[in-house]
């Protein structure tokens, strides 16, 4: 096997100079299914060797701990990795003949081959030798059309196919360890940075999974053509708005008896004047023009200061778009007025057209919805808004996007 290895590497070595350019579509296309074959036969040899060096306990005898640990130094791999190469070699040692010549002849990849090897043993331990035998064939002949994930999906139904007779019954009993499963795996970890951001991770289960997609899902796609953000960031910004959404609707637990809220302290001064920078109540420091923009929403109390400390506005109703007010521009502008934004009301602030900061009044004609994202957007851009002779706002873009600036308006909520 050595000789024919180095061959076969000699091969391979001169493969890697050729001119990938020189060829053919067809040509590529052909030497594309080639070299995964030849790589998944390689995969073959490789477990093989993992498995009987294991077997033989080279890596103890050469002073490691185990054959992961061996492997990890020989090969320059993550101890994860390793230690998965050697499960993996033992599973295929231990599979039918017909999974180890699929993935010797290139048929299938070495994760098909961990999804079969798991599934036929499930196979095995509910319905016995027979219907795994059968399972085995079934799955080969599914990897010849489907990735390793679907692969998994598929299996989790292939008694339907290979034993039908205890199929519903294995299925359930399947859910039901599942569901215990999900619930105590179930976690989320919050982890704060120097700077007050948070690194959120965890698993939820699929009940808490279904409702967190349900409730972010209508406000992760673009708000329209000019929203340039990652997926990632329009999820962040999806998770931000419904929990703006939960602190608006006063349903929360109370703390320390006052309905849950965010407190954002800063400066007369410095937020009329746009200086200095504002605090949270959990003391993390937040700049003006956040503070002035947070000011507008009604789950957000300011508690404005003058130069001695001493509150001068600690979040008056009067200030706040609430009850009849709000309800009259939902009526108005239907969800965010932005241009080509298609978000409902409900997922909307209330803008002050001028800020409360500038003396501007809270009233319709001083007031316009908008969107989490367009919100940050108007307070971190040359776009500004007003009302048209006809009520509704329109937009006027920056000088850059439109040397012409023309004004805009949302078209897409519908107005009676």
């Amino acid at each position: 096997m050595v000789g024919e290895l180095a061959l076969a590497e000699d091969v391979v070595a001169a493969c890697t100079t050729a001119a990938a350019w020189a060829l053919t579509e067809p040509d590529l296309i052909t030497a594309l299914d080639a070299a995964h074959r030849i790589e998944q036969r390689l995969a073959a040899i490789k477990l093989t060797l993992v498995r009987e060096l294991d077997g033989r306990g080279t890596a103890t005898a050469q002073g490691a701990s185990s054959t992961a640990v061996w492997l990890r130094d020989r090969l320059h791999l993550g101890v994860g990795a390793a230690r998965r190469l050697v499960e993996l070699a033992a599973a295929l040692d231990i599979a039918p003949p017909r999974v180890r010549d699929a993935l010797a002849g290139g048929a299938v990849d070495v994760e098909q081959v961990r999804v079969i090897a798991d599934t036929v043993a499930t196979v095995h331990n509910t319905a016995g030798p027979e219907a795994a035998d059968k399972a085995v064939g079934v799955l080969v002949d599914w990897a010849a059309q489907f990735d390793a994930t679907l692969l998994r999906r598929l299996g989790t139904r292939i008694l339907d196919h290979v034993a039908p007779e205890i199929a519903d019954a294995a299925a359930e009993a399947a859910l039901r360890v599942a569901e215990s499963r999900a619930a105590r795996d179930r976690h989320v970890t919050v982890s704060e940075h120097s700077d007050g951001r948070l690194r959120l991770s965890g698993i939820l289960d699929a009940e808490a999974a279904a409702v967190l997609r349900a409730a972010i899902g209508p406000l992760t796609a673009p708000s329209g053509p000019d929203d340039n953000r990652t997926p990632g960031q329009r999820r962040h910004d999806a998770l931000a708005d419904v929990c703006r959404l939960a602190l608006r609707t006063g349903d929360l637990p109370e703390n320390g008896g006052d309905p849950t809220q965010v407190v954002v302290t800063t400066t007369y001064d410095g937020l009329t004047r746009q200086l200095g920078a504002g605090a949270l109540d959990t003391g993390l420091h937040l700049s003006a023009e956040t503070v002035r923009r947070l000011a507008c929403d009604a789950a957000i109390l300011p508690a404005v200061l003058n130069g001695a400390g001493q509150p001068l506005d600690v979040g008056r109703q009067r200030r706040l778009v609430t009850g009849p007010l709000r309800r009259a521009l939902v009526l108005r502008d239907r969800g965010c007025a932005f241009p080509s934004c298609d978000r409902p009301a409900h997922w909307c602030d209330a803008h002050h057209i001028q800020h409360w900061t500038n003396g501007g009044p809270t009233s319709l004609a001083n007031a316009v919805l908008l969107c989490g994202y367009h919100h940050r957007h108007l307070h971190h851009s040359d776009w500004t808004v007003e009302l048209g002779n006809d009520g509704h706002p329109q937009f006027t873009p920056p000088a850059w996007l439109d040397p012409e600036r023309l004004p805009r308006r949302n078209h897409y909520h519908r107005r009676t």
